[in-house]
């Protein structure tokens, strides 16, 4: 169950970190509220995560779903580089958040 709050946790990361673009500074309400929750959510989820994950591959794994994630949407939602070097360096993200729930103890 905690690498399923892991996962939760990353996701609602992602939600935190692409509704931080829609608040336009925290000026518009309702994509504030709901960036704020994701983002209360996410840190809930995490500290649910650590009771069993180590703190240093929980914190990796977390912000690699974050980054790997926000990054995916940025190319998809925002029109932002695709270009094979950035993809490249999104696989390595991917490679490193793999290898440490690997290497974590179940």
């Amino acid at each position: 169950m905690p690498w399923i709050y892991l996962l939760l946790a990353g996701l609602f990361e992602i939600g935190f970190a692409i509704g931080l673009k829609y608040t336009e500074g925290f000026t518009r309400w309702w994509p504030s509220a709901a960036t704020v929750v994701s983002a209360a959510i996410s840190l809930w989820l995490l500290t649910q995560a650590l009771k069993a994950i180590p703190v240093g591959t929980a914190y990796a794994i977390w912000t690699g779903i974050g980054a790997v994630g926000v990054a995916a949407l940025g190319i998809a939602l925002f029109s932002e580089s695709a270009s094979p070097a950035r993809l490249l360096c999104i696989a390595m993200i991917v490679a490193g958040v793999a290898g440490l729930k690997l290497a974590s103890p179940a």
